[in-house]
């Protein structure tokens, strides 16, 4: 088989599949994950350039859908040499939970949604994919947030949860380099995606883009490119990196 085996989680829209379309442009074979959205990952699969893409299912709440999920892709790639950790819950899936307005039983609930699939399902993916690439090396690669350094006093379980996964990556790039295993994380702003729709529609949607001075959001391929490039062989004194990617829209020291 020619080019690199890789899983990209939540790949049947936005981000995750202009991620899947800028491995499969550079020869390398997909596993198109999806949760609920298979005529949207099959069409994906379908359209990819080159040969032996895949298509498999997993909620990633469930941590031995997680596990068989993983295996699967594995399986029907031929291996494993890079896992993207995308998929996340945000929008629809992760409505405004302040701390004033919010039912403690409702604040309870999705504080665990939120972990269960940003952080749980991220870290039993990683888990899974590590085992396939004990012997032959490889990348993770994780879909992190801004609002993991710069707090999301509306949606507080969606920032410490990517927060949570910057900290899970690095402990993992120290853990996993003695195997050649490059773990590393981006942390995007708003990108333009359907997810992120409604946000920027009207006066909201101005207001986010005058947060950079670029005066716009990011566009998946740009996030596309880099998570790539940490992917790559050349790219593996950057693991245990995170690599902001919001247009100067928020800055860290």
């Amino acid at each position: 088989m020619t080019g690199r085996a890789i899983l990209v989680t939540g790949s049947s829209r936005g981000i995750g599949r202009a991620i899947a379309r800028r491995f499969a442009a550079g020869g390398d074979r997909v596993a198109v994950h999806h949760r609920d959205s298979a005529a949207l990952a099959g069409q994906l699969a379908a359209e990819l350039p080159g040969t032996g893409h895949v298509v498999v299912r997993a909620d990633l709440a469930d941590p031995e859908a997680v596990r068989a999920m993983v295996d699967e892709a594995a399986a029907g790639l031929g291996g494993l040499d890079v896992l993207v950790n995308n998929a996340g819950a945000f929008g629809r899936a992760d409505p405004p939970h302040p701390v004033f307005g919010t039912a403690y039983d409702e604040w309870q609930a999705t504080w665990r949604r939120t972990f269960d699939v940003n952080l749980f399902g991220a870290a039993n993916a990683a888990w899974a994919a590590a085992q396939h690439m004990r012997e032959r090396g490889g990348r993770i690669v994780n879909v992190s947030s801004r609002g993991a350094f710069r707090g999301e006093p509306q949606q507080p379980a969606y920032g410490a949860s990517k927060a949570a996964l910057n900290a899970m990556a690095q402990s993992l790039a120290v853990a996993l380099a003695p195997y050649g295993i490059g773990v590393a994380c981006v942390a995007p702003g708003f990108v333009e995606t359907d997810m992120t729709n409604e946000h920027l529609k009207a006066e909201r949607g101005d207001e986010i883009r005058a947060q950079s001075p670029f005066g716009r959001v990011a566009r998946p391929a740009e996030i596309a490119g880099a998570v790539h490039w940490l992917a790559s062989p050349e790219a593996e004194w950057a693991s245990g990196s995170i690599i902001d990617l919001n247009g100067a829209s928020y800055l860290r020291t």
